[in-house]
């Protein structure tokens, strides 16, 4: 029992940390070195209709990227490609209230192999090409971690209908 616990305490800090991350602006590489295990996971669901213009739903990008660039993963879909494509098309604008405390994170550490958190959160995106913006409530489930608390799995759920409609998905289609 005590193990459980010191393992949900592990996953919340650690969790809450990747999380004020995005508060603090680091960029991506950064929050993929500290807060990933080597060969990460990033999920964003979407349905496939969306992906002409949002081309980071959908599918599961997995690895790093080297520092000259090339893929250490010999997928073609790094994490860090997930990044670049989601900022090539939307802008996240997150505030002090985005994420909750860390004591609201929904921590199983029991779940899985290797415990599962959920985070429940509300911030401000825009189009980059557009600028219409919209407010959502979305949410991160974190798994797959490592002995240290590295995040192996991220998985996201938002509102691809307001992504595709910010985008200009819609028009002329």
């Amino acid at each position: 029992m005590a193990d459980l616990q010191a393992r949900s305490s592990l996953l919340r800090s650690k969790t809450y940390d990747f999380c004020q991350a995005f508060l603090d602006s680091k960029p991506p590489s950064e929050i993929l070195d500290k807060h990933f295990t080597p060969s990460p996971r990033i999920t964003e669901h979407g349905p496939s209709w969306a992906t002409s213009c949002l081309p980071f739903l959908g599918r599961t990008f997995r690895g790093r990227k080297d520092s000259g660039g090339s893929s250490v993963d010999p997928s073609p879909n790094t994490c860090d490609d997930y990044f670049s494509l989601l900022a090539s098309s939307l802008s996240f604008h997150p505030n002090k209230d985005t994420f909750p405390p860390s004591s609201d994170l929904i921590v199983d550490a029991s779940a899985g192999v290797k415990g599962v958190v959920s985070v429940v959160a509300h911030a401000k995106f825009a189009s980059v090409t557009t600028g219409k913006s919209w407010e959502e409530d979305f949410i991160y489930r974190l798994s797959d971690f490592d002995e240290e608390g590295r995040i192996g799995h991220w998985e996201i759920w938002a509102d691809p209908l307001s992504a595709w409609d910010a985008v200009g998905g819609g028009e002329g289609r």
